[in-house]
């Protein structure tokens, strides 16, 4: 430290670090009076370390007497009274608290947007389910590794709405993997490996109204699957390896209105399959194995406007095949399922078919009560259509169509190749009054 003037004027000796002392009268002094009051008032010098000479005067020989100065006195520190403290600590702790969800909930690589209500983890390389906040409602994983999401996986995303693991190679799912989810409405978990569902899987998921499972190897629908998704309205199972559905596969999912299972395996639907989801508006079964037309399992339905069977191995349409639904029926598929006839009472029933798809099939005929009064679209090409007069109903709706599908007569020979829509294969044929149109669906 720089030296200071004492109080005679001359040049103070450096500050002691430690030391102290008392006045001759008593009072207790720091280091610094003491000193000003022992040394620098009588010109004494202190030096380097001791023996120090006497001085003349008696302050001079006490200095010189004392060996090293005496112990500083400690003086008392500021005390914070614990009232103040807890307080204190408490405010810290709460802020620190609400400071780690926010540092916590957008993992690292990740993108968080709407005030951490959507966390985007798209192809990050994630090998387990991160934390994020419990605002988030919609969570992206896809194209990350989770060969299994075991149970609880997701029990602290309470808020969660929608959940993305598409292409996340997930091989199993545990019972109980979305407990917790009580809020969530989509789950996508298409393109996958998922082979076996245990009863469980789903558990919770009581708000969940749409379901992609679609590109995976499921094998079979165990009875209770579905049944926590009271609210299910959308089932997308295709392109998976279902072989049979069996009696209660889709037990207490009553409020299913579509289901995909297009791209299969299924050989046959077992009665009672589809007794607990009678209310399908929209049913796929393209693409699979069905060798026949599952009767009984699709008497069950009530309102299914949309069917699609296409791709099926099916040769015949049984009678009244259609008539349990008949009264809402709008869009029927038999394209590619090599065809060969209907029955006479196919279309017992019909009275709402707007739209069907025949085509690459091996129809020659079609019944006398195919509904064409309220028909709108027909696909018919590559088919080897017999022109005889019981197809005079085709040609009439045909030649009231200002679009025609291009169907051509197979036989007989003297007409083959003819468009129906021109040949004079029905010259003579009595074609019968036009009914009205009686109500459709009450």
């Amino acid at each position: 430290p720089a030296p200071t003037q004492s109080p005679a004027g001359g040049r103070a000796p450096p500050l002691p670090v430690e030391g102290g002392g008392a006045s001759p009268d008593g009072r207790e002094l720091s280091p610094v009076a003491w000193m000003l009051h022992v040394g620098a008032g009588s010109g004494c010098r202190l030096r380097s370390g001791p023996p120090y000479k006497e001085g003349r005067s008696p302050e001079c020989r006490g200095l010189a007497a004392a060996r090293s100065p005496p112990p500083l006195t400690p003086r008392p520190r500021p005390q914070v009274s614990l009232a103040m403290a807890r307080p204190m600590l408490l405010l810290s702790l709460g802020l620190l608290a609400g400071l780690l969800p926010a540092l916590a909930a957008c993992p690292q690589n990740c993108h968080c947007h709407s005030d951490l209500q959507h966390v985007i983890c798209d192809k990050v390389g994630l090998q387990k389910i991160p934390k994020v906040s419990e605002k988030t409602k919609l969570l992206n994983l896809q194209r990350n590794n989770f060969p299994v999401l075991a149970a609880n996986s997701f029990r602290a995303m309470p808020n969660l709405v929608s959940l993305h693991l598409q292409h996340c190679q997930i091989r199993e799912v545990a019972a109980g993997a979305f407990r917790g989810l009580k809020q969530l409405i989509y789950l996508y978990l298409s393109h996958n490996d998922i082979r076996v569902l245990r009863a469980g899987a789903f558990d919770d998921l009581t708000e969940l109204t749409y379901l992609y499972l679609d590109h995976n190897k499921v094998t079979e629908l165990p009875r209770g699957l579905l049944s926590p998704l009271v609210n299910l309205f959308i089932l997308q199972l295709s392109n998976n390896k279902i072989r049979e559905l069996r009696a209660g596969a889709f037990q207490g999912a009553k409020d299913l209105r579509w289901l995909y299972l297009s791209g299969n395996a299924l050989s046959s639907l077992q009665p009672g399959a589809l007794d607990d989801v009678e209310n399908l508006a929209k049913f796929h079964l393209d693409g699979n194995q069905l060798s026949s037309y599952p009767s009984a399992a699709l008497s069950k339905l009530r309102v299914v406007e949309e069917l699609k069977l296409s791709h099926n191995p099916l040769k015949s349409i049984p009678d009244s095949a259609f008539q349990s639904f008949g009264r809402y029926l709008e869009t029927l598929w038999l394209d590619d399922t090599n065809l060969e006839k209907f029955s006479d009472g196919a279309f017992l029933g019909v009275t709402t078919l707007k739209h069907v798809h025949l085509e690459n099939n091996r129809l020659n005929q079609l019944p006398s009560n195919f509904p064409f009064d309220s028909l709108e679209t027909l696909t018919l090409t590559n088919n080897p259509w017999k022109c005889t007069c019981q197809l005079r109903g085709l040609r009439r709706w045909l030649e009231a169509k200002t679009s025609r599908p291009d169907a051509t007569c197979a036989s007989p020979a003297k007409f083959k190749g003819q468009h129906i829509r021109d040949t004079d294969a029905f010259r003579g044929c009595k074609f019968p009054t036009k009914r009205s149109k009686k109500a459709g669906r009450h």
